[in-house]
């Protein structure tokens, strides 16, 4: 059997990073995709065991890079077995405060990159008659915290996406998830609220969450497939 090859979005730190991580013990193919190309080094030298690696900046807000990542990817390796859309913003702006760029910036990341991606590999799912997609999403979809307009809005367009690609994917054997995280102990979570608002205590480690998303893309719980799965901090 293949070892599967698996696209990691936001590889370069948090939960892509610890994904990553996990998934190279776990032996898959790994292609490791965002903005900042030293940090997707830095996620591939500490990837022990993975058989093969690529690293690939890109702003896959555009649907050229999108198309330019896949492009690579299928050269490299020859198939997708795998999709984990981890890039994401969160900006914290009040309603009063939104602006047309944070909008475009929210949905451009955390929605248009995620549905690119999801086109530009279905030719490529098809073929095969086989992929997984899981999509990191957010709690906000359902209870936004103050300041997080776009933020939660784009989360939402997202869960919608799982759910379509589900249903649609299912005559060609793809199944799509989506993680509705509580507060994650990352860079980005510390950007918008430090250790006294939430407590490093209070928020899920990196690691494990990469853990749920390995055991959607095994099989082992498929029974969750084409939902929004909640994942509550402690």
């Amino acid at each position: 059997m293949h070892a599967p090859v698996t696209i990691i979005t936001g590889a370069g730190s948090g939960v892509g990073r610890a994904t990553a991580q996990l998934l190279a013990r776990a032996g898959h193919r790994l292609a490791l995709a965002g903005r900042r190309h030293e940090a997707l080094l830095e996620t591939a030298e500490s990837c022990v065991g993975a058989p093969e690696i690529l690293c690939h900046r890109a702003d896959l807000s555009l649907d050229l890079s999108a198309s330019q990542l896949i492009e690579a990817v299928v050269a490299n390796f020859g198939r997708i077995d795998n999709l984990v859309n981890c890039a994401g913003i969160a900006p914290m702006v009040p309603i009063a405060q939104t602006t047309e760029q944070h909008l475009s910036d929210c949905f451009g990341i955390n929605t248009l990159g995620p549905a690119l991606l999801i086109i530009r590999c279905w030719p490529h799912f098809a073929a095969q008659k086989s992929a997984r997609i899981v999509n990191v999403s957010s709690l906000a979809t359902s209870d936004p915290y103050a300041g997080f307009f776009a933020y939660a809005a784009s989360k939402s367009a997202l869960d919608s996406l799982t759910r379509s690609a589900d249903k649609e994917g299912a005559a060609i054997g793809v199944k799509a998830f989506s993680i509705n995280l509580g507060c994650v102990e990352t860079a980005l979570l510390r950007s918008f609220a430090d250790e006294q608002l939430v407590p490093k205590s209070r928020a899920l480690a990196p690691e494990y969450v990469a853990q749920v998303i390995a055991q959607y893309l095994s099989g082992s719980r498929d029974s969750e497939h084409g939902t929004c799965i909640a994942l509550p901090s402690p």
